[in-house]
């Protein structure tokens, strides 16, 4: 990134490669404004008002209701009321963002949480209208928060680096994957309590990021359209044309944890401008070493060098 935390999150829209600086900004921003808004309101005898508004940008598990409202499928994902759910779910986003970053890159750090969170509404309006559990609740059910594109990023960071290892309060060093799984087996344990909802798209999101990831070791980029999206939006207010391209090569081994490997070329490689700028080659012998033994084998400069491709 380019400085500490604070620094990052104001300057998130000047930059170009810092999806996970703009995704909690945004959910920050929009937290906020909800926030004046309900306590104006409230005060002034509008809460009735306010509820009524807040439901056209939640995630409605009823079809007819979605149907009428089709936009809440991305704006739900963006949107918290309490501050515990906001903190908790960026603090989960910023942690095991900064992996997705390192690994894939911002672009796909960016896919992966818009697919989570896709993927996540698609799976609690489906459970929700075939279980018969859900029956008598669907008509009246919403949904909200980041969660569910969370939890795609923590699976698919725990799927590229499983052994990658956190060190947390009072447990001290953890790794990555039990992490995951403990939260995933949490959602499933409370899919059937009070925020069905929300736990049956944390599900979802967790499947997501696990297939994501799975998918990508084999060349194939489920975030394509999602990228294509942010890339013409990027050009329409940026005014530039983009003219990098994204390829793929499958693994040599599967062993490792580690994502498989991936390389970006544009349609000549140019000559490095200084001895600190990694060549295609070097890119590549880098990649085979992450195929082979994981991301943790690479030193501190492979990291930087491959970290610094990514962001071209």
């Amino acid at each position: 990134m380019y400085g500490n935390f604070w620094e990052n999150l104001r300057n998130a829209f000047k930059h170009s490669d810092n999806s996970l600086y703009k995704l909690i900004a945004i959910n920050l921003l929009v937290f906020f404004v909800v926030l004046v808004f309900r306590v104006f309101m409230t005060i002034g005898g509008l809460g009735d008002l306010y509820s009524t508004a807040l439901s056209y940008l939640m995630m409605p598990a009823a079809l007819p209701r979605l149907g009428t409202q089709p936009w809440t499928i991305f704006t739900y994902m963006f949107l918290h009321e309490g501050i515990f759910h906001i903190l908790f779910n960026m603090l989960f986003l910023f942690w095991f963002g900064q992996l997705i970053h390192q690994f894939l890159g911002s672009r796909k750090l960016a896919n992966l949480y818009i697919l989570g969170g896709l993927a996540g509404a698609v799976f609690y309006v489906l459970i929700y209208n075939l279980a018969p559990y859900f029956s008598q609740s669907v008509n009246s059910s919403l949904m909200l928060g980041a969660s569910a594109g969370v939890f795609a990023i923590v699976v698919g960071a725990a799927t590229l680096s499983p052994n990658t290892t956190f060190f947390l309060l009072l447990l001290g060093p953890v790794k990555i994957k039990y992490i995951a799984i403990f939260y995933v087996v949490l959602s499933f344990a409370n899919s059937a309590g009070a925020n069905a909802g929300g736990e049956l798209a944390h599900l979802g999101g967790a499947l997501l990021g696990y297939l994501y990831v799975v998918q990508l070791r084999r060349g194939i980029d489920w975030g394509v359209p999602v990228q294509k999206v942010g890339i013409f939006f990027e050009n329409l207010f940026s005014g530039r044309k983009s003219n990098v391209k994204v390829s793929y090569r499958k693994a040599k081994t599967a062993s490792g944890g580690g994502f498989s490997s991936f390389k970006k070329s544009s349609k000549s490689t140019p000559t490095p401008v200084n001895s600190g700028e990694a060549t295609q080659e070097e890119i590549d012998k880098i990649l085979d070493k992450i195929a082979d033994r994981g991301y943790e084998a690479l030193n501190k400069e492979e990291k930087r060098k491959l970290f610094e491709f990514s962001k071209k």
